[in-house]
């Protein structure tokens, strides 16, 4: 088996996908299969039939398999529904001595204090993302590793869920035969599949129009400032159309995919549809432009949601700060003149998300597809587990060479028998290695983190079951 392969499953309203792939030498996603089955057991991101969901996940593993060539395991799953809520919390530790530089025990420590916060019955934290630290009385620093203080302080970005559902997900993963090794929140997954960094320093919002809810998130100088999960998507787009013109839920399905807009007035009243009638019945027919007056005087309640969200997180405020506008992509992102209704209701400037930037060469396009991107998301974000938890070769150190007895001088050498080390800032700690922070070197460390309390988070669901 490749140990590099990794495997991204996306447990959604309307369909469950699986998609394997790996990284090449390029650091580009190859996906080696994808699997996708019709999503029977859940509703608005919420399992609410075990035994469907199972059957689902099956189907569309197995069909992922047989693409691939590859037998699945481990998987690393998204979650969202209307369950999930997000808070922002400060929190701090005291060092006994200032002398001694903040390493990562402080910030392990520091995280664990926010995992013990007292959270509403039935309630567990998925997520915490560090967001901004403060040394003492100096602010705005992004890794503290290496400062010298006796109190260390952070904004956290706290990321909450029922843990019965949270348990719902990871029953039907385990049944389907497979091991849940990662959970992320849906947003998280998407902007990382879509968003560039660029954008994510500039300022940008992701709005995911899936299938039972929409999802946003809100970046801001690389970090994540607001996550959202709104209860309503696609699926409400599609019972309005079908009680509209008195159809059934496949043939409203088709009829928004292959027909819809969100600009009614684009479209005349001589253009029709005949639809057919069932069992002998005489075919219905329909306008064009009343079709897209269904679905826009929807969408726009949805986009309208998705905005109040964002100026309640402080957005109207910030307008000109979210240089990037807005990023749209799921499903729902590929209805047409999407971008267009959204530019005109928020005033901000917006695009189609597409995994097209992550993804290696020579792939079909269909893979790029806005609706796959929590998948895609997923994937990349089992990729980057297995390379953080892959043991990699350190060398044995040099042993010092020997020399004469010296004392210690204002360059901070010292003394050690017959060896001669130089001192880490001359306070008699031995400096084993020069070490260089780098921007990768940050993100490795909160990676390192964060997966000690992932691990912890799925070890918790798996062993209270």
């Amino acid at each position: 088996m490749n140990n590099n392969i990794a495997v991204g499953l996306d447990i959604g309203t309307t369909k469950i996908v699986a998609v394997v792939g790996q990284k090449n030498e390029h650091g580009k996603l190859e996906i080696l299969g994808m699997g996708r089955a019709k999503s029977l057991g859940v509703h608005r991101g919420v399992v609410n039939n075990i035994t469907q969901t199972i059957d689902s996940i099956k189907k569309a593993v197995a069909e992922a398999e047989k693409a691939a060539n590859h037998k699945i395991i481990d998987v690393t799953v998204g979650i969202a529904g209307q369950h999930i809520r997000s808070l922002q919390h400060s929190d701090y530790v005291s060092r006994p001595n200032f002398e001694d530089v903040i390493n990562d025990s402080d910030l392990e420590r520091l995280n664990e204090q926010v995992h013990k916060l007292v959270m509403l019955p039935g309630e567990e934290i998925i997520h915490v993302l560090p967001q901004e630290y403060k040394v003492d009385s100096q602010t705005g620093i992004t890794e503290p590793c290496g400062f010298h203080g006796s109190r260390l302080e952070a904004n956290f970005h706290v990321v909450v869920g029922q843990v019965s559902l949270i348990k719902n997900i990871a029953r039907c993963v385990r049944e389907a035969g497979l091991n849940l090794v990662g959970i992320t929140l849906e947003p998280i997954a998407s902007s990382n599949a879509v968003l560039s960094q660029e954008e994510k320093e500039a300022g940008v919002a992701l709005i995911d129009i899936g299938g039972g809810t929409t999802d946003i998130a809100v970046f801001k100088d690389n970090i994540i400032r607001h996550t959202a999960v709104i209860p309503f998507a696609g699926n409400v787009i599609t019972d309005d159309i079908k009680t509209g013109c008195s159809i059934i839920e496949r043939q409203a399905e088709i009829l928004k995919v292959k027909f819809g807009s969100a600009w009614p007035s684009e479209n005349k009243e001589i253009e029709v549809i005949s639809i057919p009638g069932l069992h002998g019945r005489e075919p219905k027919e329909i306008t064009i432009k009343k079709l897209s007056q269904i679905i826009h005087a929807r969408i726009e309640e949805v986009i309208s949601l998705a905005y109040l969200e964002l100026k309640n997180y402080g957005c109207e405020e910030q307008k000109k700060k979210l240089i990037a506008g807005i990023v749209m992509t799921g499903g729902g992102a590929k209805l047409r003149h999407l971008r267009q209704l959204t530019e005109y209701t928020t005033g901000m400037d917006v695009r189609i998300g597409y995994s097209n930037e992550h993804l290696a060469g020579g792939q079909p396009e269909e893979f790029a597809n806005p609706e796959y991107a929590t998948a895609i998301g997923l994937l990349m974000k089992g990729l980057e587990d297995l390379e953080a938890k892959r043991p990699s070769f350190v060398p044995e150190p040099e042993e010092p060479e020997e020399g004469p007895e010296i004392v210690s001088t204002d360059k901070g050498e010292q003394r050690l028998g017959e060896k001669t080390r130089k001192s880490f800032f001359g306070s008699g700690k031995i400096k084993k290695k020069e070490e260089t922070i780098t921007e990768e070197t940050i993100t490795e460390k909160k990676k390192t983190i964060f997966e000690i309390f992932q691990d912890k988070f799925i070890k918790y669901i798996n062993d209270t079951e």
